[in-house]
Order: structure tokens, then sequence, then C-alpha cells
């Protein structure tokens, strides 16, 4: 048995460029991994199989060959020409849809655990690759830290971040797809034509916000956190808007739809404000768990 662990993420910044003709939106997206761990541990087997635990709501998840993590581990298997399976069982801390790339980080551990268990050796470029093939938020998810994103957002490279940042992040109870955020963003342009900037073909990182990450500084990071998709996921789902003003009464610097949404990402001043923070939410009964980050990609977890 193999055991290796991959965290979920927040887009701290996420530009979405024009609708291109392949149906793909090109972005531009400055990554953080934190610390909420999907837990994957790999045995033997003659065929492929998933089976999940964890602390989030798993009634939605796919265990076919639709399941990312089987995906990334037929992938492999393909790949190297091995010849028998895997039985994978996951442990999910990170939301499940609730655009933190918890499926990403299924599949990422999954890689390195089934190439380790399976003596396949590809080395870490190799299986970046076959990430990349397997969706835009899997690189990341396999190396961690800080990185901006562009392309589908599987173009990486790494970005400098000093410090830690206490984020508070409110779960909801249900999950948006992402396929339907996109489509609401192009028709949220047409609708608004002429009173918003048009999009750009390809978008870039703020400046501003690569400068809040080098300095470790939440403040000039809050007022930088920007996320194209929050207004037509917001108008796709409007409660969520009251619990962004509900965290930002009660002492978030910001607060942002996590990529896709729904989870909301409150990021706050200290360790202190952030204890506050999830106190008030929970007693407004909404979930919350804390996190810090940028913590590391996948690894094996020693037994």
């Amino acid at each position: 048995m193999v055991h290796a662990k991959a965290p979920g993420k927040i887009n701290v910044f996420l530009g979405v460029g024009l609708l291109g003709d392949d149906g793909y939106h090109e972005i531009a997206t400055a990554y953080q991994a934190v610390s909420l761990y999907e837990e994957v541990r790999a045995t033997d087997a003659p065929d492929f199989s998933v089976a999940f635990t964890g602390s989030v709501e798993l009634s939605a998840l796919e265990t076919d060959g639709s399941n990312l993590a089987i995906r990334a581990a037929t992938l492999l298997a393909r790949t190297t020409g091995y010849r028998r399976g895997v039985h994978l069982e996951i442990e999910k801390n990170v939301p499940v849809a609730g655009g933190m790339g918890g499926g990403s980080a299924d599949a990422a551990a999954t890689l390195l655990a089934c190439d380790a268990l399976w003596g396949t050796d590809l080395g870490r470029d190799d299986l970046l690759e076959l990430a990349a093939t397997l969706g835009a938020d899997v690189p990341f998810a396999f190396l961690g830290g800080t990185a901006v994103g562009t392309g589908r957002g599987d173009q990486l490279s790494p970005a400098l971040a000093k410090g830690q940042f206490q984020w508070v992040l409110a779960l909801a109870d249900f999950g948006l797809s992402t396929p339907a955020v996109y489509r609401e963003l192009d028709l949220h342009r047409e609708r608004h034509v002429l009173d918003i900037f048009p999009a750009e073909a390809q978008p870039r990182v703020d400046a501003n916000v690569l400068q809040a990450l080098r300095a470790g500084d939440p403040h000039m990071l809050a007022e930088s956190l920007f996320n194209d998709l929050q207004a037509p996921a917001l108008h796709l789902e409007p409660r969520l808007s009251k619990v962004i003003e509900l965290g930002e009464e009660n002492g978030a610097l910001a607060g942002i739809v996590s990529g896709s949404g729904p989870t909301i990402a409150f990021l706050t001043a200290d360790l202190d404000s952030a204890l506050e923070l999830q106190i008030a939410l929970s007693a407004s009964q909404y979930r919350v768990v804390r996190a810090t980050g940028p913590v590391h990609g996948a690894r094996i977890v020693p037994e």
C-alpha cells in the first residue's frame, strides 16, 4: 500500500479570456495551495476501483471510469504498459464541486501513489505531463505552493510568496457546475456588453497580486483578490452574496468565490481574526473550515 496526499487550492486571482473557437477560455490565475488535503491510499488489485470517506459531502461523487482518480490511474497504466489495476481509498477533505480543485488533488495524489506502488518510476516531469492531460488544475495540485497558471491554467510558473496567509472557508451544502458557471459568464458578458470592459483574449495576472504575495501582506492581497467567475456564480446562486457580506462584517479583509464556486474563501489579517471569523460564521449555521497557505503539493506520506 502507498499513501499519498495533495492539497486543495484557492485562486487568489482568476481572469477569464474570451470564448475561443475551440469552446475553451484562456485564463490567467494565481493559485495558492492550502492546508486541506486529499489523502489517497493505493493498494494492488486486478482492476480499477475507488471508495471514498471524508469530512465533506460525498453523495455526488462518481466511482466509475469517469472519476478523475480512476482516469489518472488508468492513464498511468496505459502509458507505462502496467497490466494490473489498483484499489484507491480516498479520504476527502476538500469540498466536492466547491471550486477548490479536490478532484484534481485526487488525480495528482493518485499518479504519485500508483507510480510508487507499481514501480513505474516515471519521474516528476513525465508525471506532470500526464497531469496536464487530465485537467487544468491537476499539475498545480501536483506542484503546490503558489504559482501563476496561464493557457487553461496548466502552464505553470512558480510565484514567490512570503509567510503564511490565513483563510476561512465557508462551505456550501450544494455544488456549482464549472461548465455552467463559464456559460453564465459568457451570457453575463453579452448582457452587459455596453457597461463592462471587453474581455481580453489573453488575460494577465494583476501585478499587485504578485507583489502582495511576495510581500506576504494580507491587507495588500485582500485589495487585489479578483475572480471573473464570481459575478456569474453569484447570479446562479444569489445566496452566496449574503455569505460574503456576513464574512466581511465579521472581520474578513475580503471574501471571494473560490474558482467556479460555491466555496467562499475569506482572507483574514492573522490567526486571531481567522478564529473569530470561524466562530461568527459557525454561529450563523455555516459550515466553515480554517486553512493556511501556501503548502507543498502532492507527496508520498511515510506509513
